[in-house]
């Protein structure tokens, strides 16, 4: 229309701006995140890098393609519970290549997933208690490094938790964007200090190609992890979400697009990207137009926007490595919280599978490797084997 609104005389600024601020929640509240568990996965500072641009843009073009294709508000996010993997898991034995090789069979697994449609049937299968337990263990380290950093250093650390405390009570939408914020003000401050600065060439955005390998361990103790963390806490999460809103995501290309770009990013150092989960309401609800046929744009909005973000990769990290020791820690652990919280609720919820929940969490969040496979893998291991046996199962008294 002439005016710019839309049928309902609502202007088509209301959407682009709900996509706009999807894209900035979703990508300030979880970045830190992502870049720990390259960097724990064996990348140094230009890989970890490489490794947000690339993410940043696959997950933005596959936004921009499947809300423009569908004309609905799909949107894609990185795996944030994988990257918490990552930082619980560690270095990979074989470095950084295997952990890259990973990565690429992950977005492997992602592309058949959308094309075989019985193996998300198989993993839907995996108990939800036993499922959210792992996630909550592999969460757990990652929430509690915010405490280990303020008795560190209390003057850094605690400005970045009072302001997320103060902001979870008044816009919880953006506590964890504003503790960020507020962590940036700390490392301006810290690098004025101490007149360390990064230099002008550590600000440009450069991919780098790693050459992946394979090894037994990458596989079983990353890859098959990654994978099942992103679509037991990410892809099918992400459709029940759009379903809420009346969308019914297209389960076969919205998989492929986002294995394929996994795929890509991989060998440039990002880990994995998915369908958005809790950020996709911000682009699906009613409040980003009341009319639900036009939602997409904000959908194809926050794509665009994630692209332009992925730009500030290079100097996102330079800032963050002349940070004073646990700021970064701080927000990368209050962003999971929330996902915390959930993941515990999910998993206690049922009283049959409490105990094989309880043993599933304890696993993940002890950080045990055994024969080079992480944590994550033997905790799902543990937690499917005592389930199938019916351990702790509650039985009617008669």
């Amino acid at each position: 229309m002439a005016d710019g609104t839309t049928g309902q005389g609502v202007s088509i600024g209301v959407p682009i701006g709900a996509g706009i601020v999807c894209a900035l929640v979703g990508f300030t509240s979880s970045f830190a995140v992502v870049l720990a568990g390259l960097r724990a996965a064996g990348a140094d500072a230009g890989q970890a890098a490489s490794g947000l641009l690339a993410v940043s843009v696959a997950m933005g073009a596959a936004t921009v393609l499947l809300s423009w294709r569908f004309r609905m508000p799909i949107t894609s996010a990185w795996s944030t519970p994988g990257a918490a993997l990552l930082v619980t898991t560690g270095a990979v034995g074989g470095g950084w290549a295997a952990a890259v090789g990973a990565f690429v069979c992950c977005g492997v697994l992602l592309v058949v997933t959308g094309l075989w449609p019985s193996l998300a049937a198989l993993v839907a299968r995996i108990p939800t208690p036993v499922a959210q337990a792992m996630l909550a263990g592999v969460l757990l380290p990652l929430c509690v490094e915010p405490l280990r950093g303020l008795v560190a250093d209390p003057v850094a650390v605690a400005p970045v938790l009072v302001v997320w405390l103060v902001l979870l009570k008044v816009r919880p939408r953006w506590a964890v964007p504003a503790a960020f914020a507020a962590a940036l003000v700390v490392i301006v401050v810290a690098i004025v200090r101490d007149g360390s600065g990064p230099a002008l060439g550590d600000l440009v955005p450069t991919l780098t190609f790693t050459a992946p390998s394979l090894t037994v361990s990458a596989l079983t103790g990353v890859a098959i992890p990654l994978y099942l963390v992103t679509m037991a806490a990410q892809n099918i999460p992400g459709v029940a979400v759009m379903a809420g809103y009346d969308y019914r995501v297209p389960w076969r290309p919205a998989l492929t697009v986002t294995g394929v770009g996994s795929i890509v990013a991989a060998v440039f150092g990002g880990h994995a990207i998915n369908l958005a989960a809790i950020s996709a309401a911000l682009a699906a609800a009613p409040e980003a137009d009341p009319d639900h046929r036009r939602r997409w744009v904000a959908g194809f909005t926050a794509g665009v926007t994630y692209l332009v973000l992925g730009l500030g990769s290079a100097g996102l990290v330079a800032v963050i490595v002349a940070a004073p020791d646990g700021v970064v820690q701080a927000v990368a652990g209050v962003a999971l919280v929330g996902a915390f919280a959930g993941a515990c609720a999910g998993a206690m919820g049922d009283a049959d599978g409490r105990i094989p929940a309880a043993a599933t969490f304890v696993v993940a969040a002890s950080g045990v490797s055994v024969v080079g496979i992480g944590s994550a893998f033997w905790a799902l291991v543990v937690g499917v084997v005592m389930w199938t046996l019916g351990v702790g199962r509650v039985r009617a008294q008669a």
